[in-house]
């Protein structure tokens, strides 16, 4: 058995991209939060060296305390997720790890593609392993770390359609608008523009399977987001409206560390969580 994948982002981590995204330097949060510099800075570094002050730092950046606390004490991970009709290929990247997401119908044995890691051979093997004819490929976003073997993969699988959110056009693949709907045999695949990391990232709200799942990319990973690198406020806002609306019970398919779910996030994610308290 495979050792299961580690969070992607520590309470540090979520401290960052909340200053970020709020453009809030860390004389502005000494200025709100009262906070001694020493342990400030410290906190900011990852050291959970004082538990009242990470409560002030959450409360400044609009961050659930509870959450962010469970954070910094490494005492959460979301509940291992087994799905029949999902696989998770987890290849490096620099100096972290990247998912790509095998998805298919376990009647017909059609699937698809969701991004590609840096290794198509993952995906390639496993749905060979399964006896699943990957159909189509879908891209959450363009980054390099989830497109790198695109190429490879598309061969590999017949040079069968790709397809990205016509935000976030790329070459070789054909393009979609949100609304857009497909099939991986008798499953149906909605998309939701949740942009905000990227231009045009996009989340796949599959249906057919068990359970409920959505392939998020990073607009969300299991106890935070990602970076809203164009935009935070529309990144957490299309989280909330757009994934987090969700039945509990979907499976959270993210773009960097483990498996989730919506019920999980809106208890224990940082960013999210004074939202369903």
């Amino acid at each position: 058995m495979s050792a299961p994948i580690p969070i992607e982002d520590f309470f540090e981590d979520i401290i960052a991209k909340s200053m970020r995204g709020h453009h809030i330097s860390i004389s502005e949060l000494r200025e709100k939060t009262g906070v001694d510099d020493d342990i400030l800075q410290r906190l900011i570094r990852g050291e959970f060296c004082d538990e009242p002050a990470l409560i002030k730092v959450a409360k400044a950046l609009h961050l659930d305390p509870q959450a962010l606390t469970m954070s910094a004490s490494r005492v959460w991970n979301p509940r291992p997720v087994s799905l029949e009709g999902v696989a998770q290929c987890n290849t490096p990247y620099r100096d972290m790890r990247v998912n790509a997401f095998l998805i298919w119908d376990p009647a017909s044995k059609e699937g698809a593609a969701f991004d590609t890691g840096t290794d198509s051979s993952l995906l390639i093997n496993k749905a060979d392993d399964l006896g699943v004819t990957i159909r189509q490929i879908f891209l959450t976003h363009t980054h390099n770390d989830h497109i790198a073997d695109l190429d490879r993969l598309k061969s590999a699988c017949g040079d069968v359609p790709a397809f990205s959110n016509e935000l976030e056009p790329w070459p070789g693949t054909g393009t979609f608008a949100e609304g857009k709907s497909f099939t991986i045999g008798s499953l149906t695949v909605a998309t939701l523009t949740t942009s905000g990391h990227s231009p045009g990232g996009t989340t796949y709200s599959i249906e057919g399977l068990e359970r409920p799942v959505a392939i998020v990319g990073d607009a969300m990973f299991a106890g935070s987001m990602g970076g809203g690198i164009v935009s935070f406020e529309n990144a957490w806002k299309n989280n909330r409206e757009k994934i987090l609306t969700l039945p509990d019970e979907t499976v959270l398919c993210p773009g960097h560390g483990p498996l989730t779910t919506v019920g999980e996030e809106k208890r224990n994610n940082p960013f999210f969580a004074a939202e369903f308290r």
